[in-house]
């Protein structure tokens, strides 16, 4: 519960992923990182996706519903090579954020300087007419053509859902974050379970491990007998 979302999402890949090493689950690009937590959610939960949202215009509440296939973006060449970008006279190589980053990010305090510490992390190189330049010293259009392009190359990593309100006509954009979401279900599925084990071991002084271990059909029964 104290962890950070980037630390959560590591501790996820790590128990569905046993027999892969932690680091290399952490060098895994953030688009990746959210595929396999989108399909690890599948396996867990189904393939609907239950949401809400509010509209910014009217404060209508809305239910969302929509399918995993909704939010799984175009696949892409999976590269481990720098990508290189020339823009004006800027020629700059960099790789895609992971994990290890935003785990880095997460213990600075200033919110506000998370753009370029991330930039500085990523930037392999940059240079203008020959000469190293450092992130801090990239100019605004060459940021941005980088962050366009770390899209392009990692669509999964930053999932927009196009929302209109029924009550107003509002349009706009909302993020949807496989880790927050998948977590807060895990967590609501979490509470219910120990839930349930409290009930049947005050009921019938059985342990946790045998309520567990039982079938969920088979906990059902013995559920709807203590409510009877």
């Amino acid at each position: 519960m104290a962890q950070t979302p980037a630390q959560r999402a590591l501790l996820l890949l790590a128990a569905a992923c046993p027999d892969t090493p932690a680091e290399k689950l952490a060098q895994l690009s953030i688009g990746q990182r959210d595929l396999f937590l989108l399909t690890l959610r599948e396996w867990c939960f189904g393939a609907q996706l239950i949401s809400v949202a509010t509209c910014p215009n009217c404060s209508e509440r809305l239910e969302l519903m929509f399918g995993v296939a909704d939010v799984r973006a175009p696949a892409v060449p999976d590269s481990k090579e720098a990508l290189a970008l020339n823009v004006a006279d800027y020629e700059v190589r960099f790789r895609l954020p992971n994990s290890f980053d935003l785990v880095a990010l997460a213990e600075q305090k200033d919110l506000a300087a998370d753009g370029i510490r991330l930039l500085e992390r990523c930037l392999v190189t940059a240079h203008c007419n020959g000469e190293e330049k450092s992130a801090g010293q990239l100019p605004e259009a060459v940021v941005t053509a980088i962050m366009q392009r770390m899209s392009e190359a990692d669509p999964q990593a930053e999932v927009q859902l196009k929302l209109s309100c029924p009550a107003c006509g509002h349009l706009w954009q909302m993020i949807f974050d496989i880790v927050s979401f998948f977590w807060s279900e895990i967590e609501a599925w979490a509470y219910r379970m120990l839930r349930e084990v409290h009930v049947l071991a005050s009921a019938y002084g059985w342990r946790e491990v045998d309520v567990l271990t039982m079938s969920p059909r088979r906990r059902q029964f013995y559920l709807e007998m203590v409510k009877a």
